[in-house]
């Protein structure tokens, strides 16, 4: 029923969105007479920042269609490379013949779509040939397609890397840090010869009984019956997906607001103050921002209610009891990848420790394919993207891969 009142929202915001959307233009498009009246520069402000406030968020494109290797422009190719139900593998295949190290880029399925990566894969694609796991929208898949938990995610991380061969560098990035252990885990107790080189574990909740933070002590103070009843809802018939069961996308962004509300107030004020005055720079990031942070996608129910379940809840990880199709998985069984873990000295999101924990996790590996990096006053999203990304992190994570091709 929640998804169904959802969808009638966004019908009735649909003409409201494209009413604002004309009345912004009318009052700022230089050919319209009305914007040389008094006043038109606030209308149309007004009239976009209501826009922007009802519209629908689609995903956003890669726009990775060029990249700088030694001064040159090169031409960059999104091809798809393995095609699943729930996920794509997408090469971005770059137009000039290097021998670089292999990457795969893992991304979160945790609402958003994979392309809040796209400063973390620009950076990378400089110098690293990059595979990148682009999540498809649980709504689009037919339920025929049939259900995707958290070990069917390891069972993929493990098809796509054997797929790579072993010659491979994985960076995860958040909620994938633990079904890619799990996955390497496994991999390594089979001694699997397409074990990666190296893994490079991003602000991730590998062990959230380290600094728990917001989003750690919903998951405990609630119980899993609680999420099953009050989050689940149904696809709606007009997607292809309808019937199946999921976490909707819009559930997950109203969380993601709800833990900073002022910040994303004082944002809209000041991108109308923006407007106001012309600022276009300022303008076109917090549009860009705001394309990506607004659109999200659906999660399968049982994937969400697994990871509630073993990584918030039970810990299975850190302490041993997780099961995947009869083997324990047991990250001391890794001996031959190297490990990096990255964390934000600010995340309010993975807590202080929970990444790092990774370390103890995987006991038997020599200190020389260790290495740790706290990023000082960075948050979570500071660490794979932005300035302190760039500049400081991406660094460190191009020279720990090189170091162990």
């Amino acid at each position: 029923m929640l998804y169904d009142l959802h969808e009638i929202q966004r019908a009735i915001l649909g003409p409201f969105s494209a009413f604002t959307e004309t009345g912004s233009q009318l009052f700022s498009n230089p050919y319209s007479p009305l914007a040389y009246t008094p006043l038109s520069r606030q209308l149309a402000a007004a009239y976009e920042l209501a826009h922007r406030v009802g519209k629908e968020y689609e995903k956003p494109a890669w726009g990775l269609d060029t990249t700088r290797i030694n001064g040159r422009e090169v031409a960059v190719t999104e091809e798809i490379t393995i095609d699943r139900p729930f996920c794509r593998l997408v090469h971005f295949h770059r137009d000039i013949r290097r021998k670089d190290p292999r990457v795969l880029l893992v991304a979160p399925l945790s609402g958003h779509h994979a392309t809040l990566l796209r400063d973390t894969a620009r950076s990378l694609i400089q110098n690293h040939e990059i595979y990148v796991t682009d999540w498809v929208d649980a709504r689009m898949v037919p339920i025929g397609a049939g259900t995707f938990g958290l070990d069917d995610y390891v069972r993929y991380m493990q098809a796509f890397l054997r797929h790579l061969g072993p010659d491979t560098h994985v960076i995860s990035v958040c909620q994938p840090t633990v079904p890619v252990m799990a996955a390497l885990s496994l991999m390594a107790a089979e001694n699997d010869p397409n074990q990666p080189r190296s893994m490079v574990m991003m602000g991730g909740p590998i062990d959230t009984r380290k600094s728990p933070t917001q989003v750690n002590r919903l998951a405990t103070t609630k119980p899993y019956d609680w999420f099953e009843d009050n989050l689940i809802h149904r696809v709606p018939p007009r997607y292809p997906g309808a019937g199946r069961k999921v976490y909707p996308g819009f559930l997950q962004h109203a969380g993601f607001v709800a833990m900073n509300p002022d910040r994303h107030v004082k944002s809209h004020y000041d991108y109308y103050l923006h407007l106001l005055r012309g600022d276009d720079s300022d303008v076109e990031a917090h549009r860009r921002f705001y394309d990506e942070y607004n659109a999200v996608l659906d999660m399968p129910a049982e994937f969400y209610l697994d990871t509630i379940r073993t990584v918030f809840q039970e810990f299975r990880l850190p302490r041993g009891t997780w099961v995947i199709d009869g083997q324990t998985v047991d990250p001391g069984a890794i001996r031959k990848t190297a490990l990096m873990t990255v964390e934000g000295a600010l995340d309010d999101i993975s807590g202080l420790g929970q990444t790092h924990a990774a370390h103890t996790l995987c006991a038997n590996l020599s200190p020389s394919m260790r290495e740790v990096l706290t990023a000082a006053h960075c948050g979570h999203y500071g660490i794979f993207s932005g300035r302190r990304w760039r500049e400081q992190i991406y660094p460190r994570i191009s020279s720990f891969i090189r170091a162990h091709a």
